[in-house]
């Protein structure tokens, strides 16, 4: 797939989502196998930008090309403007939100909650790609209801307005994540546009992904919470598509590196204190699917430290690769 200059390789793309897609995520997940990995979503607003949250976001040194970052908002001139400020920051995709379903984003009139208005999102994204001079892609859903599912229209307007390439999520907004997503829309979009669309929306096996493709005529599959704890999933969904064969799952020594090194990331780039308290929502999905997982997540919350939370991370993967029955959880 190609957005602008650069070479989506392989098509496999990481959703950005609040809260998990930051900077250690996204490096692991490109290292894992993703062509694209999109940051979390910067508040177009000018007033935040200077807040700690908000300068993590836009931290990119050291990220592998191309960095797309996803901004929000509801004022063109204000996303123009926090487009040109976060291509002054090391931006070379600029992706508009226009998909999130949060009520406090959508309450906001930003987010998913722009599709009831069709003017908007032209000035919006006309706004947006004048101010820069790299690709700006858009992310939507399929519509706001099951009564009003306008995504064909927008994505029509997406592309007059020199969108680069077009993220649809298989559900309305009012359906969050709720139920099951329906392609039928996604590959109407595909067949009325000659820019690339990317397919999202429970993709969570190599299978799915491929049938996905299949059914929509989309150029690429982007996921999101199925590579929660899970970020393996890019190269095992990468290798299926262009082998028709599985790649064999990662072993529990791999599965404890990656871990590790996961957590050493997130201490290092928040510091120790909020490094160790954000590292645990990740390590209870990536032992979301064992059986200890409760007792894991039990004792390995209560670690306070970098130190303790490496520690008891180590002996509970070692614990498993010995094959005890019962892991001590002992730092």
């Amino acid at each position: 797939m190609q957005i602008g200059p650069y070479r989506i390789e392989p098509n496999v793309v990481l959703a950005p989502m609040a809260g998990v897609t930051d900077k250690p995520f996204r490096q692991l997940c490109k290292r894992l196998g993703a062509g694209l990995a999109m940051s979390e979503m910067t508040i177009s607003d000018p007033r935040f930008w200077r807040t700690e949250k908000s300068l993590r976001r836009m931290d990119h040194d050291g990220e592998p090309a191309p960095v797309g970052v996803q901004i929000a908002g509801t004022e063109p001139d204000m996303l123009a403007d926090a487009a040109r400020h976060n291509v002054a920051h090391g931006a070379q995709i600029v992706d508009i939100n226009m998909g999130c379903p949060a009520k406090k984003v959508c309450n906001a009139w930003a987010g998913s909650a722009l599709m009831q208005d069709e003017a908007l999102v032209a000035r919006i994204l006309q706004a947006v790609v004048a101010a820069v001079d790299v690709p700006v892609t858009l992310k939507i859903r399929t519509g706001w209801c099951a009564a009003h599912r306008n995504a064909p229209t927008i994505a029509r307007i997406a592309e007059d307005a020199g969108i680069a390439a077009l993220a649809v999520h298989g559900r309305t907004r009012d359906q969050h994540y709720t139920g099951s997503a329906e392609y039928d829309t996604i590959a109407a979009i595909k067949a009325a546009l000659s820019i690339p669309v990317i397919a999202n929306g429970d993709i969570d096996t190599p299978e799915k992904a491929l049938a996905v493709l299949r059914h929509t005529g989309c150029d690429a599959v982007m996921v999101g919470r199925a590579a929660q704890g899970r970020p393996w999933i890019f190269r095992e969904i990468a290798h299926f598509l262009a082998t028709g064969r599985h790649l064999p799952p990662p072993s529990l020594p791999e599965i404890r590196d990656i871990l590790l090194g996961h957590l050493r990331a997130l201490h290092m780039f928040y510091g120790e204190t909020a490094g160790v308290r954000i590292a645990r929502k990740h390590l209870g999905w990536y032992a979301k699917d064992r059986p200890e997982n409760h007792a894991f997540r039990a004792v390995v919350n209560r670690a306070e430290t970098a130190e303790a939370q490496l520690a008891l991370t180590r002996n509970y993967f070692d614990a498993l690769i010995t094959g005890d029955a019962q892991p001590t959880l002992a730092a």
